[in-house]
This record gives structure tokens, sequence and C-alpha cells, in this order.
């Protein structure tokens, strides 16, 4: 369907084409509604939309980065602490070997105050070992047997060795427990090398990622570099098994990414990389967690531009139609004006004509008279004529027929004439009997009874004869044209009130309906599609009212109509 065929129901709907509109013609204000709506659309909802998806983006970005930097300061302030929380226990351990000789250390007693004075001032400590060179540990303190343990072959004991400090992955080892070891070697006076090794419980790593105050659907957790888990995850994997998330790049500072799991879900993965430790602290935010607000002002935004652009719909739909819908009618409207001053031209122009005819056939009537009463002389002069009686019957004829045709010519000399007022004494039953002259012909071909009705004593009144002609001339013969063959017509001239007489006209024709009553005295309006001007009546009711009167009209259908033209009186008249 096309935009011009568009139709709303209610008031959106484009007025069906007339029956006589050419198709040109209504596809042109197809067109003309199809433009307004399109154009007016563009410049109007343009730039709502455009102006729309930026806010869309712009908020999309601000709130975006509204929930990125929180976590990213966040992730920096627990990858601080949590370097300083190794950084202060290796530290605890260096102070230790540095202000002790190996020999105090290995003594068991000694190492049993040292680890009692660290762990009052370092808590989180769970044993306390020294390890000679060769790998032997020579003293401990914790809750097992590990004195005269060898560690010789150990990965840690050689990396601690090569490196001077070590912080290990948190593993269970034969104590079931989690736990991760911290080391720090030391050569003391004699230049020999010592390590000091501590057991630190793995519940205060899980502290570092609890305190991240995270909503029930996201999760925080430590990894090391190989991806196991070195705390509780709630939905990312086992305890010291390897996480479902693989472990981003090195960055020296905490960073935050957007990441897709294997549902294709979208999800803000922060993380930071702890220094002089293998930990990885993680923050996995869920998209109903970061993007709450988002989608909630996104909903504001889509509804907004949605009602606004019904909203805006509908107006212009609305406009551009009673637009068209008026331009259309205003050029039929035209058309019609236009189609009728034509016609009303032709009519004028062959009153002018008919005017000039009967002037021009005046001339020969007048010589026709003059003839006849020659010829009348002629025959008198002798009283010898042959057939004398009949020629004087045959040139009467000839002059009663001249008389007729004079007095016809001169009445429609002095309807079209006579259009200034012109106030005279009239007698309305005989204006009446002058104006049925020119339809007496009409009545009895048609057998039309007309029948007059005079009250007694009803005044002359002083007024215009030719326009008053006009008056009952033009409403005599719609009367005639409202009955059929045989029908009726009656006038009555009575008095009506003070200083008033009233003629009315009453004819047994076909009526008029309800809706066109209302409308008979415009111009242009007429019923006689084929032959009608729609001026009689018009011009009537405007001859009328220039009269200092009043015309009124009473109808029913199959009934018939009664028009009454009521006239003022000077009151010396009664």
């Amino acid at each position: 369907m096309s935009l011009g065929d568009f139709k709303l129901r209610g008031f959106l709907t484009l007025k069906p084409d007339a029956p006589g509109e050419s198709t040109e013609a209504a596809l042109s204000y197809r067109r003309l509604w199809t433009y307004s709506v399109v154009l007016t659309a563009l410049v109007s909802l343009g730039p709502l939309i455009f102006m729309t998806v930026i806010n869309f983006f712009q908020y999309q970005r601000a709130l975006t980065a509204e929930m990125e930097n929180p976590t990213t300061l966040l992730l920096s302030n627990n990858k601080r602490s949590l370097e300083f929380f190794i950084a202060e226990r290796l530290s605890a351990l260096r102070l230790v070997v540095r202000t002790r000789t190996s020999e105090q250390l290995c003594d068991q007693d000694n190492l049993q105050r040292v680890f009692r004075n660290v762990n009052d001032s370092f808590s989180g400590f769970v044993d306390l070992g020294l390890i000679t060179q060769d790998g032997i540990q020579c003293a401990y303190v914790g809750p097992y047997e590990l004195r005269g343990r060898s560690y010789q072959q150990a990965d840690w004991f050689h990396e601690v060795t090569t490196r001077g400090e070590y912080v290990s992955d948190v593993f269970m080892g034969y104590r079931d427990v989690p736990h991760f070891v911290i080391a720090v070697r030391h050569e003391d006076a004699s230049g020999k090398p010592i390590v000091l090794r501590a057991t630190v419980g793995a519940d205060l790593l899980a502290q570092y990622a609890i305190s991240l105050d995270l909503k029930p659907t996201s999760d925080a957790f430590i990894v090391n570099a190989r991806g196991i888990l070195q705390t509780p995850s709630r939905s990312h994997g086992e305890f010291l098994k390897k996480a479902a998330i693989a472990v981003p790049p090195y960055r020296s500072e905490s960073q935050v990414v957007d990441q897709v799991d294997a549902d294709g879900r979208h999800y803000m993965l922060g993380y930071a990389y702890i220094d002089r430790s293998p930990f990885v602290l993680m923050v996995v935010k869920r998209p109903e967690d970061l993007l709450s607000k988002w989608l909630a002002l996104r909903g504001d935004l889509l509804g907004f531009l949605v009602s606004s652009v019904v909203l805006i719909l509908i107006v212009i739909l609305w406009s551009s139609t009673a637009m068209v819908n008026r331009l259309k009618e205003a050029d039929k409207k035209r058309a019609q004006i236009l189609h009728n001053i034509e016609y009303t031209s032709k009519m004028a122009s062959i009153g002018r004509l008919a005017a000039g005819v009967a002037h021009e056939i005046n001339n020969p009537l007048a010589i026709i008279n003059e003839k006849a009463g020659l010829l009348t002389d002629l025959v008198d002069l002798s009283e010898e004529f042959p057939r004398r009686k009949e020629v004087l019957e045959i040139v009467r004829s000839i002059e009663k027929s001249v008389e007729r045709c004079s007095t016809i010519t001169h009445r429609l000399l002095g309807f079209a004439k006579r259009m200034d007022l012109r106030t005279e004494s009239i007698r309305l039953e005989d204006l009446l009997k002058e104006v049925l002259g020119f339809l007496g012909k009409e009545a009895n071909y048609r057998n039309i009874t007309v029948e007059f009705h005079v009250q007694d004593n009803v005044p002359a009144l002083d007024s215009d004869r030719g326009q008053l002609q006009q008056v009952f001339l033009n409403i005599i013969n719609n009367a005639f044209a409202a009955v059929s063959d045989g029908g009726r017509v009656d006038l009555f001239v009575e008095r009506a009130g003070d200083n008033e007489v009233a003629v009315k006209i009453q004819d047994n024709g076909h009526g008029i309906s309800k809706e066109n009553l209302k409308h008979i005295f415009e111009p242009f309006f007429t019923t006689k599609k084929e032959y009608g001007t729609g001026l009689g009546l018009s011009i009537t009711y405007g001859i009328v009212e220039k009269l200092g009167g009043r015309i009124e009209v009473d109808s029913e259908l199959g009934t018939g109509t009664t028009f009454t033209v009521t006239l003022p009186v000077p009151s010396t008249k009664f």
C-alpha cells in the first residue's frame, strides 16, 4: 500500500476522489500528500532521531566509563594492598635474617622467640624455618615436625637462592590446608647463604577478593600465571583448579576489558598483576550488574523516541491530510465557480441577444401593423370592395397577432432593462396575471391548473414593477418545473399583519428535501443538473431583501412546496 492510499481511521482520511475527477488530478493530490508527509517527517524526525542516536552512544560511553573507572580504582587499591601485604612479610623476614646470625636462628628456642615476635607484629604466619645452604632445615617453629627436612631438590629452594626471594602459589601440601610460602635468602657474616622460609595461610588472599564488595552475579578471585584458582570462585571454577577464564597478558597497571564468554554474552573483566608474586587479582562483572542503569536509561530514551515519533507522525498525517483535502475542496470550488461564471456569462449573452432580437422584431411588427391599417383604409374607401367582410376580418386577425407579439416583446424588453429601482403603485393580482402571460402557453400545453385566491381589500403597494416581475416569474417558473403534467399551482394574495402583504405560491409538485431546503437561496445551488444555473432563487432572495421584504419557503417531499413573499405597504394604504 502506497503512502497516498494511507488511511488512518477516525480523522486521518483522504477524501475520496470526486466522480468527475481525472486520474491525473487524483494522482497529483496523492503525490502532494506523499511529498508533504515525507518531507515534513524528514525535517521533524531527522534531527530527533539523530540527537537520540548521539545521546544513546554518549550515555553508553559515559555509563561504561562510569562503571569501568570505579572497577579500575578498586582493583588498583586492592593490588597495592596485596602487594604491600606480601612486601611487608618479605621485609619482616629480611629484617630477621639481617639482625640475627645463622647460629642464632638455628637455635630452636631463639627461633621460637623470633616467630612469636614476628607473628605478633605481622599476623598470618603459620610456621617459620631456617634452611642452610645445603638445603637442610636446621630449625623449625610450627605445627609440624619439619626440622631436619631437606629441600635441596625443591624448585623453590633453587629459585630463592637465585633470585633472593620467593613467593609460591597456593597449595595444599601434606598439611591439607591451603597456604603459600614466602622465603628470603641472606648471606651471614662468614658469607654462607641461609634461607628463612615462612608459611602464610591462603585465607588472607581470599580476604582481598572478598573486600571488592561485589554484587551476587559478579565474581572476584585470584589466579596464578597458569590460571589456577588461588582463592575460591563463585562461578568460574573449583579452588586450585584451572579457572574458566583465561589469564590476560601481563600489564603493570590495572586493566578493565570487555570480553565474550562461550555463550556469546559480554562481560567486563578487570585484572591486576601483583608484583613480586605469581598472583593475578581478577574481577568479573556481568552486564546485568554493569548496565542496569544503562538499560533503564536506554528504555527511557527509546520510549521517548517512539512516543515522539508516533505523536509527530499523527500530527503530520493529520495536518497533511487536512491541508490536501482543503486544497482539493478549494480547487473544486474554484473550478465550479469558474464554470458557473462561464455559464452565467453565456446566459447573460443569451439574454442580451434575446433583448436585441425582441427589439429587432418590433420594427417589422410596426411595418406589418402599418400595412394592415393601410389595407383597412383602402377597404373602407370603397363600399364595393370584393369580399370586403372577409378581408376586414383577416386584417383584424393580423392586427391582433401583431398586438400580441408587440406585447410579448415589450414585456421581454421591460423585464430585461428595468434594473434600477423605480417605484410605482402596483396591484399584486394584476402583476401576477402579467407574469402568467409569459407562462400561459406552457400551462395550457401541460394542463396545469392555476388558481388565484385574492383576499378582499388587499391594498396596492409602491414598488418596482420590473423587479417584482422577475421575482414572481422565477418562483412560478420553479413551481411549473416542480409539478407534473396535470398539476396544480395556487396563488394567494392576502394581508400579513400590519403594513404588509403576502403572496403565497403553492404547488403540489415533488417537494424539496430537508438537506437541499437550507441551500436553495445559495448562489449556484441547483437540482436541475442539465439546465439549471442556481442563480434564480439567489437573485430572487436578493431582490426581495432590496425591496424591504422577506421570502420564506416550506416544503415536504412528495407533497409540494409553498413560497411566501412578504412585502411592505405604506401605512396610508390601509
